[in-house]
């Protein structure tokens, strides 16, 4: 990983078209991976991408469109995976060539499904990527915000310091600042678990509860993130700064999240298929949610609004009740 690394992307949604803006603003060339050749033509030919943040123009002459991973992949030195969690897999089923060699960026809010693995621990294990070599982006940062280049900030999280610094500098920029840390699990899991909270924030707005309420809520839900990181990955880590609370704090209320977004939903009535069929973007919490859950049987660590999201979704527990419920755990 250095400064002259030709950087690839993996995945094609909003998050995807931010990074890339960030990335060419330093850069004059980018791999890009998309599914559909459709896609690439419509985006060859608008000079945008057709489905996401279609206000950011790109120059196509920078970009080296294509629908095969395994060129994608053996043309770039960094590789931006940037897919939902859940189709993670799916990505990668055509994928030939070697990742180990490769400096792997997780720029994913949640776990693999069916194995409840944090997106760097499933490249470690699968693809013998070395821990040292993989990296994770988190906020507190929406797409649409660097789509209208409003100031954000990014936490590049790496075990390998120098290489997150390196990294970080290819996406900083003026309205883009950066910070490295060497916490890989914890803002991975953190991450994961701020979307869990936001769907809370989303369900109890839908309910009608107000400001007050939800205050006392994410208070509760950056404290029930420290016990579980701290119990999973115990090292010393400061959860107040941007990385974890602020992450959680722009989740929580933020008119762009579609966490909260499908939570409230929830809570006005609308059921979790049907919220899902009208958002047409994928809400992480809903998958990350059952992941935790299925953890956290191992760790049993006291997490009450994660288990209340969970019965909503998974125990079809009316909302009203279990937010009920929950509203006498908290403090």
């Amino acid at each position: 990983m250095d400064e002259e690394s030709t950087i690839g992307i993996i995945g094609s949604g909003s998050w995807a078209t931010a990074i890339a803006k960030m990335v060419l603003n330093n850069s004059d060339r980018l791999n890009w991976y998309f599914r559909e050749q459709e896609h690439i033509d419509r985006f060859r030919k608008m000079d945008h991408n057709p489905n996401y943040l279609t206000s950011v123009d790109f120059d196509t002459d920078q970009i080296f469109f294509s629908t095969d991973i395994n060129e994608i992949v053996e043309n770039s030195d960094v590789l931006i995976f940037a897919v939902p969690s859940a189709f993670l897999k799916e990505s990668l089923e055509s994928l030939r060539t070697p990742l180990k060699d490769k400096f792997i960026v997780s720029a994913i809010k949640g776990l693999v499904p069916d194995e409840n693995l944090i997106i760097g621990s499933f490249f470690n294990k699968h693809y013998e990527v070395p821990i040292d070599s993989i990296a994770v982006i988190s906020g507190p940062c929406h797409a649409e915000e660097v789509a209208l280049e409003r100031l954000s900030y990014l936490t590049i999280a790496c075990q390998d310091i120098k290489k997150a610094r390196v990294f970080a500098s290819r996406l900083a920029c003026s309205y883009i600042k950066t910070t490295v840390i060497d916490d890989i699990y914890g803002t991975e899991y953190s991450a994961v678990l701020k979307n869990v909270m936001a769907i809370a924030a989303g369900i109890c707005h839908g309910l009608g509860y107000g400001d007050n309420f939800q205050a006392v809520l994410i208070s509760n839900g950056i404290q029930e993130i420290k016990r579980f990181v701290d119990t999973v990955h115990p090292i010393t880590r400061d959860i107040k700064s941007s990385a974890y609370l602020g992450d959680l704090l722009v989740t929580a209320y933020s008119q762009f999240s579609r966490n909260r977004t499908f939570g409230n939903m929830l809570g006005k009535g609308y059921s979790v298929k049907s919220a899902q069929l009208e958002m047409l973007m994928i809400a992480e919490g809903y998958y990350a949610v059952k992941s935790i859950v299925e953890i956290n049987k191992k760790y049993k660590v006291n997490m009450p609004i994660t288990e209340a999201v969970h019965n909503i979704i998974y125990e079809k527990i009316s909302p009203a009740i279990e937010i009920k419920l929950l509203t006498d755990q908290l403090r």
